[in-house]
C-alpha cells in the first residue's frame, strides 16, 4: 500500500505525463530506479539511481550511503558504477545497516564501508566496471586491489573521451565543486601528514556525465556543480541532453533557483529528475510545503520528477517520463 501511494503521489507532481504503457521512440524506454534511505520517499542523503538500458545493461550512479552494501537486494545485476567524485556522501563512507533505518533527515549510515568505500565493496562484489574522470582512477585502482578486486576494472573518462557499457554511451562533463578524498580512506601515515599540515589529499576534478542510451536518450547527471557554462556549451549544444538529473541542495551545490536557471536556460532538457536535496523532501511520497525541494519544482518549466526510494520511472527516448512519473 505504501509503495502504490508513493507512485499516485508521484504522478501528482507530473500532471499529463502519459499512462505506465506509453512509449515514443522506438527503441524501448529507460528505466531510472532511485535508491534512497527510507521507502516511497525523498530523503536527505538520497543519491543513488539505477539507469537500466532497453538491452538490460544497468548503470549505478553515486551509490553513496543509501546502498546497503554490495548486498542490497535492490542492486540486483549491476554492469557499471558511475562516480562524480569522492565526498563522503557519494562514495559511500558507510551505509544503512536496513532499509529505513533512521529518519528521512536524518539517516542511520552505521555500517563502516572504510578503508574501501561502499562503491569499492559494490564494484568488487558486482563484477562490475567503475567509470571514473579525472585523476580518480590511480586512487580506485589501489582501493579494488585492496579489496581485492580487479584494478583493470577502473575505467579513466576524462573530459572529451567516452567509453561504452552495453548499449550506453558514457561521457564525462566538467562540474564545479571539489574533490578530496577524506583521512579514513588514507593510509594512517598519509592521513596524519595531511592532517599535520592542514591539507587534504585531491584527486582531481570532479564530474558530471552524459549517458547516451541505445534508445536514444541522452540523460546529463550533474555530479555535485554550481552553473557552470558547459551547461550550455557541452551538455546541450553539443550533447543534446533530453533528461537532467539536478542536485538543488544548496550551499554545496546549486540551490533550487539556480538549478531551475541550469534547467531552464542552460541545457534545456524535456524534462529533469531533482537530486542532492539535503532535506525531508517529501511525506507521505508528496513534496513537502515549503522545502527547496517545492522551489525547485515551482521555478521549473519542465516536468520535475522527484525519485521516490524505490519507486522505477521510465523514460522515452525525448526525456518524457511515460510511467510512474
Amino acid at each position: 500500500m505504501a509503495r502504490l501511494a508513493a507512485v499516485a503521489a508521484a504522478a501528482v507532481l507530473c500532471a499529463g505525463c502519459a499512462g505506465p504503457m506509453t512509449q515514443s521512440g522506438g527503441g524501448g524506454v529507460v528505466k531510472i530506479t532511485p535508491l534512497g534511505s527510507h521507502d516511497g520517499e525523498f530523503c536527505a542523503l538520497d543519491r543513488a539511481l539505477i539507469l537500466e538500458d532497453p538491452d538490460g545493461t544497468r548503470i549505478l550512479y553515486d551509490a553513496g550511503m543509501t546502498v546497503r552494501g554490495a548486498g542490497d537486494p535492490r542492486l540486483g545485476k549491476i554492469d557499471a558504477v558511475v562516480l562524480t567524485h569522492v565526498h563522503n556522501d557519494h562514495i559511500g563512507a558507510g551505509h544503512q545497516p536496513a532499509a529505513n533505518a533512521g529518519d528521512c533527515g536524518k539517516v542511520d549510515t552505521s555500517v563502516s564501508a572504510t578503508p574501501h568505500s561502499n562503491t569499492v565493496n559494490i564494484v568488487v562484489a558486482k563484477k562490475a566496471k567503475l567509470l571514473v574522470g579525472s585523476d580518480m582512477n590511480a586512487f580506485f585502482q589501489a582501493k579494488l586491489r585492496d579489496a581485492g578486486g580487479n584494478p583493470g576494472d577502473v575505467q579513466l573518462v576524462r573530459f572529451g573521451a567516452s567509453a561504452r557499457v552495453g548499449g550506453v554511451k558514457v561521457a564525462t562533463v566538467p562540474a564545479v565543486h571539489t574533490n578530496s578524498v577524506a583521512p579514513t580512506f588514507l593510509n594512517k601515515a598519509l592521513a596524519e601528514a595531511l592532517q599535520a599540515n592542514g591539507l587534504l589529499a585531491y584527486v582531481g576534478p570532479p564530474v558530471g556525465y552524459v549517458l547516451t542510451f541505445s534508445n536514444g536518450l541522452v540523460v546529463y547527471l550533474s555530479g555535485d556543480t554550481g552553473i557552470t557554462a558547459e551547461q550550455d556549451v557541452v551538455v546541450r549544444r553539443h550533447y543534446k541532453a533530453k533528461l537532467a538529473v539536478i542536485n538543488i541542495g544548496d550551499v554545496f551545490t546549486t540551490g533550487p533557483t539556480e538549478a531551475a536557471y541550469v534547467i531552464n536556460d542552460l541545457v534545456q532538457p524535456t524534462s529533469a529528475i531533482a537530486s542532492h536535496a539535503n532535506e525531508v523532501a517529501t511525506k507521505g511520497g508528496k513534496v513537502v510545503p515549503g522545502t527547496r525541494t517545492e522551489t525547485f519544482v515551482k521555478a521549473t518549466r519542465v516536468p520535475v520528477h522527484i525519485p521516490l526510494s524505490g519507486v522505477t520511472m521510465a523514460f522515452d527516448s525525448a526525456g518524457k517520463c511515460v510511467a510512474n512519473c
